[in-house]
C-alpha cells in the first residue's frame, strides 16, 4: 500500500495544497514550525477521521475559516482509492459534513462507515497505525518506554493476536453460559424427576377404576329414584283434583279465619300498647323526680343559685377564660422546660463531641510527630546521598587536574584529537605512498645496474653522467622508512591522546548527570527538611487546639449543668398548672352534667305528653276491629256448615304425603346427582393427572436429551477456550522468536558499535540487550541517540514481521517517520540513514520522512519543501530533487 496524492483546502496551516508522493524515500525538508507534521497529520486524518485527532475538529480547520477539506489518493493491493473529508466549522462545534471513500467496487459513506472499512482493509485501527507504520514526532521511545504488558498488548493487537484473547473469552463466556443454562436445565429435570414420582405415588390407574364403579352404581340409584318420583306425582294430581271442588269456599274460610285471628292479635297487640304506654308514663315520672334530685344535688356543689341556662353559660365563659390564661401559662411552662432541656443535651452532647475531638487531635498529633521522625530518619540519608554526589563529581573533575584542557572544553579537545589524528593517518597513506614508489624505482634502478644499464637513462653504464642518482634513491628510501616510523609513532600517541579526550568527555557527561542528580538530591532534602518542620508545626498545633477544646468541653458541661437546674423549676410549675387546670375541668364537667341532667328532664316530660295521647289513639282504634271481628265470626259459621271435612282431610293428607314425598326424592336426587357430578370431576381430575404424568415423562425425555446435547457443548466450549489460549501462546512464541530475530538483523545492520552483542526478546515481550561480555543491560541504560536508534530498530523490524508475516506478506502502509533524528547525534543520524536504506532494500515500497537534517535529505528519491510565509502565516510545498535545489 502507498500514498498516491494528498489535497488540502484550509486544513490548519495550509490554505491551498496538492503534493504527490512518489514510492521510494520521500524527505519532507522545512524549518521548525513550517508545517512539516501537518501534511502527515492529514494524511493519518483522512483514513481515520477524528480518531487520528489528539484533540478537537475545531483545530483541524483552518482559523478564521468555516470548512476544511482533506483528501487522500492511495493503492492498496494493485486497487486505487480516495477518501474525502470536508469539515464545517460554523456551528458551536465542528462536525464532519462529508466522508466518502471510493473503492475499485463501491463507495463507502459516513465517517463511522469509512474508518471501518480503513480499518478492515489495513487490518489495523489508528492505534494500531501509530504503533506501527507511524513513528509521530516525540513519540520515538514510545514502545520502549511502555511496559511489558503495554508492549505485549500493542503487538499482540498489531498481529492479530488479540482477536485469538476476544475469541477466548467468548469461548469461556459461552461456556459459562452454557454450564448456565445446564445447571437450570439439570434443576428442571431433578424437579421433573420429583413430580413424576409423586404422581406414580397415587396410584392413579386403580383410582379411576374405583370411581368409574362407584359412578355406575350412582346412576341406577338416581334412574330408581326418578321412577318413584313419576308415581308420587300422578298420586299429587288427583289429590288436587279433590281438592278443587272445595278449594273456593276453603279459601273463603281460610281468608276469613286469618282476618278473625289478625284482629284477635290486632286487638290483644294494641292493648298490650296501651299498657305499655301507660307503664312508660309511670317510669318517665319517676324520671323526673330523679332528675330533679340530681340537679339540685350538682346545684349545691356549684357557686351558682339557680340552674337556669342564662347563669350556665355564664359560669363557663369565665370558666374557660381562667382555663385560658392558665393554659397560656402552662405552655410557657412547657416551652421552657423543654428548651432549657433541650440545651443542656445539645450543650452536653457538644461537650462530648469536644472531648473526643480533642483525643483525636491528640493522637493525630502523636501520628505527626511519629511521621516527623520518619522524615528526619530519611532526611539523613538523603543528606548523604547529596555528600555522595559531591564525592562522584569530585573524583570526575579530578580527572582534569593533569589534562590540557579546562572542565568544559573536552569536547573541543576531542575534536582537535580526532581532527589530529585523521591528518596524522592521511600522512602515512601519502608518505606509505611515496616509500613505495621509492622502493619500486630503487629495485628497478638496481635490476638495471645488474643488467649494465643507467637507471636514468638505459644506456649503458659507461661514460654515464647519472649513475650517482641510486644512492639518492636508497637515501630517500631510508628517509621515506624513518618519517613513516616516525608518524606512526605520533598517530599512537594521538590515539591515546584521543581515547584519553573520549574519557575526559565522558567525564563531563557524568559530571553533568550526576550535578542533575545533585540538585534533584538537594531538592528532596529541602523538600524532606520541610516535610520535618511541617509535621512538627501541625504536631503542635492540633495539641494547641486539644487543650482548646477540652477547656470548651468543661465549660460546656457547667452550662448544661445549669440548665437542668432550670429545666426542673419548670417542670414543677407545669405540675402545678396542671393540677389547676383538672380542677377548672372538673367544675366544667359538673355544669356540663347540670345541662345535660336538665336536657333529659325536659325530653322525658314530653315523652310523657306523646306517651299519653298515643294510648288514647289506640282505644279508638280497638273499638273499630271489636264491631268487624263480630262481623266476620257470623259469616266463618255459615261457611262451616257447608264444608265435608272428612273427605277434603284425605285429599290433604293424600297431596301433602305425595309432596312430602316429591321433596324428599328431589333432595335425594340432588345428592345423587351431586355425588355422580363428584364422581365424573374426580374422574376426570385424574384422567388430567394421568395425561399430566404422560406429559411429565414426555418432557423429561425432551429435557434429558437437552442435558446431555448440553454437557457436550460445554465440553466442547472448553476446548475450544484451551486451544484458542493455546494457539495464542504458540502464535506469541513463534512471533517473539521472529521478531527476536528481524530485530538483531536490524540492529546489526545499522549501529555499528563493538560494545552490544545481540538482543533478546523474550515471551512476554520484555527486552534486553547484551554487551559483547555477556552483560544484560536494559535498554533504558542506552544513551539518548542509541536508545532513539534501538526503538527506531524495534519499530522496523515489527513492521517488517507485519509486512512479511507469518505465513505470507500482507500489504503494509508507508512507513512513515516523523522527525525522527531529534534524539540522534551527526553518527546516529547516519546509521537511521542506513536503516532507512535497508528498510527500502527489504522491499517496503514507500518511506516518507519529516526532518531537516542534511544528510536525510541527501539520502532521499523526493524531497518535498515545505515553506511558512510569515506575513500570512500560511503553509506552501514545493516538490525538488536534491538536497542543493532544498537548500536554495
Amino acid at each position: 500500500m502507498k500514498f498516491d496524492r494528498v489535497r488540502l483546502r484550509n486544513f490548519k496551516c495550509y490554505a491551498d495544497a496538492d503534493l504527490r508522493l512518489d514510492p521510494g524515500v520521500t524527505v519532507i525538508h522545512g524549518l521548525n514550525g513550517s508545517g512539516k507534521s501537518s501534511l502527515l497529520e492529514a494524511c493519518f486524518f483522512a483514513l481515520y477521521g477524528a480518531k487520528a485527532l489528539d484533540r478537537t475538529l475545531e483545530d483541524v480547520v483552518t482559523i478564521g475559516e468555516d470548512e476544511a477539506i482533506i483528501e487522500l489518493w492511495f493503492t492498496h493491493e494493485g486497487g486505487n482509492y480516495h477518501v474525502r473529508r470536508r469539515i464545517r466549522a460554523t456551528g458551536e462545534r465542528a462536525t464532519t459534513a462529508e466522508c466518502v471513500l471510493e473503492t475499485p467496487v463501491d463507495t463507502v459513506e459516513g465517517a463511522r462507515d469509512v474508518r471501518a472499512e480503513v480499518t478492515k482493509l489495513f487490518r489495523m485501527d489508528s492505534e494500531a497505525f501509530v504503533n506501527c507504520a507511524y513513528v509521530r514526532q516525540g513519540e520515538v521511545n514510545k514502545l520502549i518506554n511502555a511496559t511489558p504488558g503495554q508492549r505485549q498488548d500493542m503487538i499482540d493487537d498489531l498481529l492479530q493476536l488479540g482477536k485469538l484473547e476476544e475469541y477466548r473469552e467468548r469461548a469461556s463466556d459461552a461456556r459459562l453460559g452454557v454450564k448456565s443454562v445446564l445447571d437450570d436445565k439439570c434443576g428442571s429435570l431433578s424437579e421433573l424427576d420429583a413430580q413424576i414420582e409423586q404422581k406414580e405415588d397415587k396410584g392413579l390407574h386403580e383410582r379411576l377404576n374405583n370411581l368409574k364403579s362407584k359412578l355406575k352404581e350412582t346412576e341406577g340409584d338416581i334412574d330408581r329414584f326418578e321412577e318413584n318420583r313419576e308415581t308420587a306425582r300422578k298420586t299429587r294430581e288427583q289429590a288436587i283434583e279433590v281438592l278443587e271442588t272445595y278449594e273456593q269456599k276453603r279459601d273463603e274460610l281460610d281468608s276469613l279465619s286469618e282476618d278473625i285471628e289478625q284482629l284477635e292479635s290486632e286487638i290483644s297487640q294494641t292493648e298490650q300498647k296501651r299498657a305499655e304506654h301507660g307503664e312508660r308514663v309511670r317510669d318517665l315520672r319517676e324520671r323526673v323526680e330523679d332528675l330533679n334530685d340530681q340537679i339540685a344535688d350538682l346545684l349545691a356543689e356549684t357557686a351558682l343559685d339557680s340552674a337556669d341556662e342564662e347563669a350556665i353559660e355564664n359560669r363557663l365563659a369565665e370558666l374557660d377564660a381562667e382555663d385560658e390564661a392558665v393554659a397560656d401559662e402552662l405552655n410557657d411552662a412547657k416551652t421552657q422546660a423543654q428548651m432549657f432541656t433541650n440545651q443542656a443535651e445539645n450543650l452536653a452532647s457538644r461537650a462530648d463531641e469536644l472531648a473526643s475531638d480533642a483525643d483525636d487531635k491528640r493522637e493525630a498529633a502523636d501520628e505527626r510527630e511519629a511521621e516527623a521522625d520518619e522524615a528526619e530518619a530519611d532526611l539523613e540519608s538523603r543528606c548523604e546521598r547529596v555528600a555522595e554526589l559531591d564525592a562522584q563529581i569530585e573524583t570526575e573533575r579530578a580527572k582534569f587536574e593533569d589534562a590540557p584542557v579546562e572542565f568544559g572544553d573536552a569536547e573541543g579537545l576531542l575534536e582537535d584529537r580526532r581532527e589530529e589524528k585523521s591528518d596524522l593517518q592521511r600522512r602515512i597513506e601519502e608518505t606509505k605512498a611515496n616509500l613505495q614508489s621509492a622502493r619500486d624505482s630503487v629495485a628497478e634502478a638496481q635490476e638495471l645496474l645488474d643488467e649494465g644499464k643507467c637507471p636514468e637513462c638505459g644506456q649503458p653504464v659507461e661514460d654515464s653522467p647519472h649513475v650517482d642518482t641510486l644512492e639518492e634513491d636508497r637515501e630517500r628510501v631510508a628517509e621515506l622508512e624513518d618519517e613513516l616510523a616516525d608518524l606512526r609513532d605520533q598517530r599512537e600517541e594521538v590515539a591515546e591522546a584521543v581515547e584519553h579526550a573520549e574519557t575526559l568527555v565522558e567525564a563531563e557527561r557524568e559530571v553533568g548527570n550526576l550535578r542533575e542528580n545533585r540538585k534533584l538530591a538537594e531538592e528532596s532534602v529541602a523538600d524532606r527538611e520541610e516535610t520535618v518542620e511541617q509535621k512538627r508545626e501541625e504536631a503542635e498545633s492540633l495539641r494547641e487546639a486539644a487543650d482548646e477544646r477540652e477547656a470548651d468541653a468543661g465549660d460546656k458541661r457547667d452550662d448544661a449543668e445549669e440548665l437542668r437546674e432550670k429545666a426542673n423549676d419548670r417542670r414543677e410549675t407545669v405540675e402545678r398548672l396542671e393540677a389547676e387546670r383538672e380542677e377548672i375541668e372538673a367544675k366544667r364537667d359538673r355544669l356540663d352534667r347540670i345541662r345535660s341532667l336538665r336536657s333529659d328532664r325536659s325530653d322525658a316530660e314530653d315523652d310523657i305528653e306523646r306517651h299519653r295521647e298515643k294510648r288514647a289513639s289506640l282505644e279508638d282504634q280497638n273499638d273499630l276491629r271489636r264491631d268487624r271481628l263480630a262481623d266476620k265470626r257470623d259469616r266463618r259459621s255459615e261457611l262451616r256448615e257447608s264444608y265435608d271435612d272428612q273427605k277434603v282431610q284425605t285429599a290433604r293428607e293424600n297431596k301433602q304425603e305425595a309432596e312430602d314425598y316429591l321433596e324428599d326424592v328431589a333432595v335425594k336426587l340432588d345428592e345423587l346427582s351431586e355425588r355422580r357430578d363428584n364422581l365424573q370431576t374426580a374422574i376426570g381430575g385424574v384422567e388430567n393427572e394421568i395425561e399430566e404424568l404422560e406429559n411429565l415423562r414426555d418432557r423429561r425425555e425432551d429435557l434429558l436429551e437437552r442435558v446431555e446435547s448440553l454437557e457436550s457443548l460445554r465440553d466442547e466450549a472448553a476446548e475450544l477456550q484451551e486451544m484458542y489460549g493455546d494457539l495464542r501462546a504458540e502464535l506469541r512464541q513463534r512471533n517473539v522468536e521472529q521478531l527476536e530475530q528481524m530485530l538483531n538483523e536490524v540492529f546489526d545492520l545499522v549501529y555499528q558499535n563493538d560494545s552490544y552483542a545481540r538482543i533478546e526478546l523474550d515471551g512476554e515481550y520484555e527486552l534486553t540487550v547484551y554487551q559483547k561480555d555477556g552483560e544484560p543491560l536494559d535498554p533504558e541504560q542506552l544513551s539518548g541517540g542509541e536508545r532513539a536508534l534501538f526503538n527506531l530498530s524495534l519499530r522496523c523490524a515489527i513492521y517488517r514481521l507485519l509486512s512479511e508475516g507469518i505465513e505470507g506478506t500482507a500489504p503494509m502502509p508507508p512507513l512513515i517517520l516523523d522527525e525522527p533524528t531529534v534524539f540522534l547525534d551527526s553518527g546516529h543520524v547516519s546509521q537511521l540513514a542506513e536503516l532507512i536504506a535497508s528498510m527500502r532494500e527489504l522491499g517496503v515500497e514507500q518511506i516518507v520522512v519529516v526532518s531537516h537534517d542534511d544528510e536525510l535529505v541527501a539520502a532521499a528519491d523526493d524531497v518535498v519543501y515545505v515553506e511558512k510565509d510569515s506575513v500570512s502565516n500560511r503553509s506552501t510545498v514545493e516538490r525538488r530533487e536534491s538536497l542543493v535545489e532544498a537548500a536554495d
